[in-house]
């Protein structure tokens, strides 16, 4: 039995579909995010820009309520059904919101676009079209995906507010949204066998297991803290910017598009270094800490152009980097049995981490002024700097899934255990129910190395 690291043609095109619809989900969120507070506020009821914020963060809100509810009726009533449900409310979401006069509507657009939480569905849908082995490469792709909607929205929607609108954005988003219907009908195949997946699903009975570990929770409240952050961040900045710079929000992507591929780039090599070095947890705490100063630096730096450009640089640095360790840090932290549970559970607290800080941004800003948005933020990173000082550094390990058929529960048991005493393993479970055996490999270790030793473990489990 070879072992091959590469993906047939059919699982890259449906992890290739199935990647666009979950871009298209962070589209609704993103794309409107630099130039909405400036549109809402002239919207009947706008003044308030507590309203503005609860606009904002309705979607995150819906998403906290029906995100696991969604992935775990799909192993009942079929993915397929279940993300057509949820792309059909988006699209209906999108149609009140652009065709809102106050922001009263805008709010129960934003609502109902929230409610199609297909994430989980789209992830569990990844995993039965993918096999066992190629599942993290699957993964990485729509992670990819989403961290370059985010980057791309910042930019595309000043453009194309100009051209459209902000209510053109959602009619844009509400015909893309019955067009990735049909991406999912005819260009996802139908899986041949659709299971509960341990490694890309939420379970019920592992969920006390992850709220009870220490080191996930600190990695949690951290993924909401960065969120949380980021929302109340767009109730102030796009004022800021064209009070005092000159450019109205057609031209704000002027400034975001720089700033954004200069700190890309300076973000690579950190990632590299902190991976191939076994170095995560110093690089992580100190973008925790980078960011905490960018918080209290927005208190005094929005009057002028230079100020804008060099706090946003410095936000976008140290947010690319946490955006990027928070998924890695806990696929190595998480029981490898649960690790679709606490991906589940940080991607809850990311949407908690929007809808509150989008509804305390505007909130804070309306009564208190823009000042007092920032010093909440970095009351926040100030938490999570303590709690991350004192978070465990994460075992240098990489995870890898292989597919066994045919094991009962006591043959699962004796190839756990005699692949965990092979030279370079970390940590094995075998889930003949899900025909799975996920191994943890350690990472420090050469390519040629790890490649042996995966076919070695294949060469077990065919044995």
């Amino acid at each position: 039995m070879q072992f091959s690291e590469k993906m047939t043609r059919i699982e890259t095109r449906a992890t290739a579909a199935l990647a666009s619809i979950y871009g298209l989900r962070m589209l609704g969120m993103f794309l409107i995010l630099p130039i909405f507070a400036i549109y809402a506020e002239t919207l009947e009821g706008g003044q308030n820009h507590a309203l503005i914020g609860l606009a904002l963060g309705a979607y995150g809100f819906m998403q906290v309520i029906l995100q696991l509810p969604f992935g775990m009726a799909s192993d009942r009533f079929g993915r397929k059904k279940l993300i057509y449900l949820g792309l059909l409310l988006f699209a209906i979401g999108s149609v009140v919101a652009a065709s809102a006069h106050d922001i009263y509507m805008v709010i129960i657009g934003r609502s109902i676009q929230g409610a199609g939480a297909i994430s989980a569905v789209v992830t569990a849908l990844v995993a039965d079209s993918t096999r066992e082995e190629h599942r993290t490469q699957a993964m990485a792709m729509i992670g990819a995906t989403i961290g370059l909607t985010f980057a791309v929205s910042l930019v595309a929607g000043p453009l194309l507010n100009q051209w459209i609108g902000v209510s053109g954005i959602f009619w844009l988003t509400a015909v893309l949204s019955i067009m990735a219907i049909f991406v999912v009908k005819y260009g996802v195949p139908d899986p041949l066998e659709v299971h509960f997946h341990s490694d890309a699903q939420a379970a019920p009975a592992k969920m006390k297991e992850v709220l009870h570990d220490r080191q996930l929770l600190r990695l949690n409240f951290g993924t909401f803290c960065l969120h949380g952050a980021q929302m109340a961040m767009f109730m102030v900045v796009p004022f800021a910017i064209k009070a005092n710079t000159g450019l109205n929000e057609n031209a704000h992507w002027k400034i975001y598009l720089p700033v954004l591929v200069i700190s890309f780039v300076l973000m690579v090599p950190a990632i590299i270094y902190a991976e191939k070095k076994a170095k995560l947890k110093p690089v992580f705490v100190s973008a925790v800490a980078l960011m905490l100063l960018t918080q209290l630096a927005f208190m005094v730096s929005l009057n002028s152009l230079a100020g804008i450009v060099v706090t946003l640089f410095s936000y976008f640095v140290a947010f690319n980097i946490l955006e990027a360790s928070l998924p890695s840090l806990i696929s190595k932290m998480a029981p490898v049995a649960s690790k679709g549970t606490a991906m589940g559970v940080h991607n809850t607290a990311q949407s908690f981490g929007m809808f509150l800080g989008a509804t305390m941004g505007g909130w804070l800003s309306h009564h208190y002024g823009n000042s007092v948005v920032f010093l909440f933020c970095a009351g926040l990173m100030t938490i999570w700097l303590l709690l991350a000082l004192g978070m465990q550094a994460p075992p240098s390990v990489k995870t890898k899934m292989f597919h066994i058929q045919g094991y009962n529960d006591a043959q699962a048991a004796k190839l756990a255990q005699d692949i965990r005493a092979m030279e370079g393993v970390y940590e094995v479970v075998a889930i003949p129910t899900e025909t799975m055996l996920m191994v943890k490999l350690e990472n420090q270790r050469s390519k040629e190395f790890q490649a042996a030793l995966s076919q070695a473990i294949m060469n077990r489990i065919g044995s």
